[in-house]
């Protein structure tokens, strides 16, 4: 199931070879980003569409910046100010949005399975999912693997097919936090899973996913146990607004069992990556200075974001092949 033409609503799914098709794209487009002018016409003349339910600046931007880099016209809906607060439905939205002529529709909502809804209301419009509820962030966890790659071939001067799964084969990826509310969990594991990695969670008893068992990964009830095995080490942030504090004593405590605070930070060895999708709770889910420590590639992550939405949104609306760019 490519992603050359087609809306992206989740990970799961995805072969090796359509996830390598999204960061070989989106390496090409880093070359973009680093031009005096950023700008390249592979959209031009197309219509993206901007709707969030649920705010998050970093995404948002990172989308919107994408799309117009690639000469679209945006349309940025401000959810807080529109009819939606007056209880238009999803689907009335879409369907006002869709008379403006629209090609594809960047939604996140905070229930599980809109985007694919939206995508069967309208089917000819490509539709990219920017985080449904506790299901799944695509776009995050495909720069998480960019990012990861970048460095893994850096390290190993590798090129072209060394770029490939072939990078991830044996690599260990330690997740610690927030599991059961994190749809950035569930694409990661997607993606580093397809590509040969193996993966590890960590995290108190109350913030693992019902069915945890059925999941491709590892379940440690110890982090200080497996930080020495981890190439990568993905922390989450604890989610306020998803109702985390219902499921730990305290904060205090999380910090204090499951932080990656200072003194575990010791036990990790020199080469790994430190990770966190943001916003980072300093001092909660991760130390001060570790967040700025040089392991750490949370703002490489950010970065990586506008290559990566480029390159979903060039191959789901345009779909065009590498040299067309």
């Amino acid at each position: 199931m490519s992603v050359r033409g087609q809306s992206l609503l989740s990970l799961r799914g995805l072969t090796p070879e359509d996830l390598l098709e999204v960061l070989d794209t989106a390496e090409s487009f880093v070359e973009v980003n680093r031009r005096s002018v950023k700008k390249v016409p592979a959209l031009r003349g197309r219509v993206v569409a901007s709707l969030f339910y649920e705010e998050s600046t970093r995404t948002r931007l990172s989308f919107e910046t994408a799309a117009k880099r690639l000469s679209a016209d945006v349309l940025s809906l401000a959810v807080a100010s529109s009819s939606v607060k007056k209880g238009e439905s999803l689907r009335d939205t879409i369907a006002t949005i869709e008379a403006l002529g629209i090609d594809a529709v960047v939604l996140r909502h905070r229930a599980s399975g809109a985007a694919e809804q939206v995508a069967r209301y309208v089917p000819h419009v490509r539709v990219i999912n920017a985080g449904d509820g506790q299901h799944q962030h695509p776009t995050q966890g495909l720069l998480d693997v960019f990012t990861v790659r970048q460095i893994l071939a850096a390290r190993r001067g590798a090129r072209g097919s060394e770029t490939g799964a072939a990078l991830f084969e044996g690599l260990h990826v330690l997740m610690v936090g927030d599991i059961r509310h994190s749809r950035v969990a569930r694409s990661d594991i997607d993606a580093y899973v397809a590509l040969g990695a193996t993966v590890r969670v960590a995290a108190p008893p109350t913030l693992l996913p019902p069915g945890i068992e059925t999941w491709p990964v590892t379940v440690v009830d110890s982090l200080r146990d497996s930080l020495e095995w981890a190439d990568v080490l993905a922390l989450l942030r604890l989610q306020q607004e998803r109702g985390t504090g219902r499921f730990v004593p305290s904060l205090a405590e999380f910090t204090a069992t499951f932080g990656l605070t200072q003194e575990r930070f010791a036990l990790v060895r020199p080469e790994a990556l430190v990770m966190h999708p943001g916003p980072i709770n300093r001092g909660i889910e991760i130390d001060a200075a570790v967040a700025d420590a040089p392991a750490s590639v949370i703002t490489r992550q950010v970065a990586n974001g506008v290559p990566i939405r480029m390159a979903v949104l060039f191959l789901t609306v345009a779909g065009a092949r590498e040299g067309e760019l």
